[in-house]
């Protein structure tokens, strides 16, 4: 299923995306996409409806994040092979976790606003997984059956907050709006393999990045395994997982986002994304 949340921001409705890519409103099925709302449970009586019967939802309502209420919003430092070689780093011998504030969350086409001061705001495509029930101690073997499905996330990031200013990564990666998240979710029956998705992300129309997850230092399974290993995972956690090569940081002069810019990215399966950069008053 591709599960969906529409409406205002902060009075978003859930919904589907039926076979021939219609939305359907969920009203009286489902209150919401929230870590509530995954358990496997849930999402197999969700799927066993029959979209013809659900109403269609008329217009282009605005869409909102995929998951609601989000839990912890963790997130994976350098986990591509060829994105730490564009970077200069060491390939690191355990998964780097930061944590992105969850007041950055915003739609998939929701403006992203660069903060005052910013001069070196910059993009990255990832894929997001989201956790579906209480994770602890969880083996490689099993971590996907904890997984309520994946989607697209843009880890948006002010390159001069997370290296310059003192302290740790999550100062440049928590202003607000850096957490475009959707446009749905996608549950894990239908992603046969999420080590063997292609990405990418234009800016303006121009390619800058260009990757497949198969290139991922550590695989989903084994990140969920890690994380898990230190803290309880809970329903509707968010776990975005790291960004192939091509970030604006990487290149050489760096190149970085302005006013006006537009970026559109995109995972394999999981749907699209486009945002507009304005500027914080």
């Amino acid at each position: 299923m591709k599960l969906v949340r529409f409406g205002p921001s902060g009075s978003e409705t859930a919904g589907l995306i039926d076979g021939d890519g219609n939305l359907r409103d969920l009203g009286g099925q489902l209150d919401d996409v929230t870590g509530a709302t995954l358990s496997d449970e849930a999402l197999d009586r969700i799927r066993a409806l029959d979209p013809a019967t659900l109403p269609l939802v008329e217009g282009n309502p605005r869409i909102g994040p995929c998951v609601g209420n989000i839990g912890k919003f963790l997130c994976i430092g350098l986990n591509y092979s060829d994105h730490a070689a564009e970077t200069g780093a060491d390939i690191p011998e355990h998964p780097i976790l930061f944590f992105k504030a969850n007041s950055a969350v915003v739609g998939p086409h929701d403006t992203v606003s660069m903060p005052r001061g910013s001069e070196t705001t910059d993009w990255e495509v990832e894929l997001g997984v989201v956790i579906g029930k209480q994770a602890k101690y969880v083996s490689e073997a099993d971590a996907l059956n904890y997984v309520a499905g994946y989607c697209v996330i843009n880890d948006v990031s002010e390159r001069t907050f997370q290296t310059k200013l003192t302290g740790q990564w999550t100062k440049g990666k928590s202003c607000d709006t850096f957490g475009p998240t959707g446009p749905w979710l996608v549950t894990r029956d239908e992603v046969a393999d999420p080590q063997n998705l292609a990405m990418s992300l234009d800016v303006n129309g121009k390619r800058m990045q260009t990757g497949n997850t198969s290139t991922m230092i550590f695989t989903v399974a084994q990140i969920i395994e890690h994380l898990s290993s230190l803290m309880t995972l809970h329903p509707g956690d968010v776990i975005s997982t790291g960004t192939p090569p091509g970030v604006g940081m990487g290149m050489k002069p760096p190149q970085y986002l302005s006013e006006g810019d537009v970026m559109e990215l995109e995972i394999e399966g999981l749907g699209r994304q486009r945002q507009e950069v304005a500027r914080d008053a």
